[in-house]
């Protein structure tokens, strides 16, 4: 089984930044895509930032110049470095691991952008 837990999620600014992070543990081989989506009340989840194995990344058209996804593959673990965030980035965020075509999910961290 892998569990993975998000942290540093909160409240900010408009303009202002925030760092999320997801360590993955339990049975791990490699995670070939971990990601980022975010669900806001009374909307789907959305894709928001995936990262592969080698390295290449994916945004959503909302967050491009924003956000920056990062990972620590010895580390197990993912991160996303949000920057002049707006109202409409609140949301629970929450982090996803692909692993022999398994898809693992966090339980979520609150993100709402308020002044």
């Amino acid at each position: 089984q892998v569990q993975l837990v998000e942290s540093g999620g909160g409240l900010v600014q408009p303009g202002g930044s925030l760092r999320l992070s997801c360590a993955a543990s339990g049975r791990i081989f490699s995670f070939n895509v971990m990601g980022w989506y975010r669900q806001a009340p009374g909307k789907q989840r959305e894709l928001v930032a995936a990262i592969t194995l080698g390295g290449s990344t994916n945004y959503a058209d909302s967050v491009k110049g924003r956000f920056t996804i990062s990972r620590e593959n010895a580390k197990n673990t993912v991160y996303l470095q949000m920057n002049s965030l707006k109202p409409e980035d609140t949301a629970v965020y929450y982090c996803n691991a692909n692993q022999f075509n398994v898809n693992y999910w966090g339980q979520g961290t609150q993100v709402t952008v308020s002044s």
